[in-house]
């Protein structure tokens, strides 16, 4: 399974698993397929969103090893 960097696009961590969509919302990230998600970076979301993306994407990469 691929390891989620801050680097990704918000939409391809969506596209690796839907299920990764709660865990977006739970930050106050609700608008996951509004045309920032397309291009957006989940470092540059969580900076407009005023959101820790070290902690983001642990819950994130966590989520995704338990899937496997």
């Amino acid at each position: 399974m691929a390891k989620v960097t801050e680097d990704m696009i918000i939409r391809e961590v969506l596209m690796l698993d839907q299920g990764t969509a709660p865990i977006f919302m739970k930050y106050g990230m609700h608008c996951l397929f509004c045309p920032s998600a397309s291009g957006e970076s989940i470092k540059d979301a969580c900076a407009v969103h005023g959101i820790d993306s070290k902690k983001l994407i642990d819950d994130l990469n966590e989520y995704l090893s338990n899937k496997q």
